[in-house]
């Protein structure tokens, strides 16, 4: 059986046989075929922090203007016609959900709901022993602040749009009429369109003008021409469905899926790779990933290859096992979980149909704004959730924190060297962190020395050690 479990890469030191030494920072493999290499840096320079806070500066800016446009300008005023039942509707005083607890549903609890993950399910299994705190929290409060950053995009996106949208178009609620309090006695000045001339008293299938209303609360009236779309179908589903993606995301809730051939290897996807697995080691050992470890078992003759001596239908057999148990499908209350918030949004967007606030179209378009906002702003700061494990991408290299220019293809990347910067999993190796003296790069104060000892019945296993690092796990 493979050994699943969690061995720390940094052990008190110890004789092994000669082997070549690795340096910490060579720790990516295949990292040649998405062209760059790795170069050490130290801590994350001010000038990356400055980056993320003028997001968030920006962030806070549209907002801002959304609100201007939402709910500051008049919104242009179509004309309506009297007789038009789609506008008839009373007037619902009380609200289902009302727009304080929009806000509280849609973007305070996503943001509480967010920070629990974050701070106590986060960075998970994948965690050896010996791990530093400080890294771990690194880890969380990076996932937080993305996770945040995230939820601010999707909302403040589809706020910004659909405030913009509604004083544009500004189309007519299915209460106006309970709204507007026409100025009858006058009718016939405020008729307008191709029968304005007949001029009847009835005003029967023309239009009038917006002028006609004459109810004296400016803020009711005006919010009668911004039905197109609905602000809360939008901000609701913005919040609510990337609250539901974040969590599909960290609890690994998704179709069970096949990975291509090819696919990226399981250690990349480990809290800290660095620590759990060293680089272009190819010989086969224990390390915590379940699939390589299984991928390495040793084949069991089956049926078929002691009666029939068919090695290629055994060999077939073996392949149809192996990718059966590739994938699971998830517990159903973690289904649930993920869910409920989707649903939620769905119950505030059904609520301005029958409190008689908008037209089936608009709580329809209004929805679709917030779902595109929600799924952008997931992708743009987190991993695919079928093939990303759960992380948020890492941070912007310093040298492309405001800006990479013509010929980049990543951020993460420095400028014109093609390098990534390498993360919190190698930083944790430094002497400054107390695991030995000296830079990471020395081959004789913190480098990883591999040794193989055959163990009883099994496979070849590998050992690893700091020299130099006695004292610390």
């Amino acid at each position: 059986m493979p050994d699943d479990s969690v061995r720390p890469l940094i052990h008190a030191a110890r004789s092994f046989s000669p082997v070549p030494t690795f340096e910490p920072r060579d720790n990516m493999e295949n990292l040649a075929l998405a062209g760059g290499s790795v170069r050490r840096k130290g801590k994350p320079s001010w000038v990356v922090a400055l980056s993320y806070a003028f997001d968030w500066l920006i962030l806070g800016a549209f907002a801002a203007i959304g609100y201007v446009l939402g709910n500051v300008l008049t919104p242009t005023k179509r004309p309506f016609s009297l007789d038009d039942r789609n506008i008839a509707f009373p007037f619902t005083v009380h609200e289902t959900v009302p727009v304080w607890l929009a806000t509280v549903v849609s973007v305070l609890a996503p943001i509480v709901i967010i920070a629990v993950i974050c701070l106590v399910f986060v960075p998970g299994a994948t965690v050896p022993v010996g791990t530093p705190k400080s890294l771990i929290w690194k880890r969380k409060l990076w996932e937080l602040h993305t996770g945040l950053l995230g939820l601010a995009l999707s909302v403040v996106a589809a706020w910004f749009i659909t405030n913009g949208m509604k004083n544009l178009f500004g189309k007519p609620r299915p209460d106006l009429l309970s709204r507007c309090q026409p100025d009858l006695d006058n009718l016939s000045d405020y008729i307008i369109g191709g029968l304005k001339g007949l001029k009847t008293a009835t005003a029967s299938g023309q239009l009038v003008s917006p002028d006609i209303c004459k109810n004296p609360d400016k803020y009711i009236l005006d919010d009668g021409f911004r039905s197109y779309p609905s602000g809360h179908s939008s901000s609701s589903a913005s919040g609510l469905i990337y609250l539901s993606l974040f969590i599909a995301s960290k609890f690994a809730i998704t179709i069970p899926f096949l990975a291509p051939a090819g696919f990226a290897d399981a250690s990349a996807f480990a809290a800290f790779p660095s620590r759990t697995r060293l680089p272009n080691i190819k010989v086969p050992g224990p390390d915590t990933y379940e699939l390589s470890a299984r991928a390495r078992g040793a084949p069991t003759p089956t049926t078929l290859d002691s009666t029939l001596g068919n090695k290629g239908i055994a060999r077939h057999n073996q392949t149809v096992s192996a990718v059966r148990r590739q994938a699971a499908a998830p517990p159903i209350y973690l289904l649930c979980l993920a869910v409920i918030p989707f649903f939620a949004s769905i119950y505030i967007s059904g609520s301005r149909w029958w409190d008689y606030r908008h037209h089936g179209f608009d709580i329809l378009f209004g929805y679709l704004i917030g779902i595109l906002a929600a799924f952008f702003a997931f992708r743009y700061y987190h991993l695919p959730i079928s093939s990303g494990a759960g992380w948020a991408w890492g941070p912007r290299s310093q040298d492309k924190a405001f800006w990479a220019g013509v010929g980049s293809f990543s951020y993460a990347t420095d400028h014109l060297r093609g390098q990534y910067r390498s993360g919190d999993e190698e930083e944790a190796l430094d002497g400054a962190d107390g695991f030995g003296h000296g830079s990471a790069r020395s081959a004789t104060a913190n480098s990883p020395v591999v040794s193989s000892r055959k163990g009883s019945g099994g496979p070849d296993e590998r050992d690893t050690s700091y020299t130099g690092a006695s004292g610390n796990n």
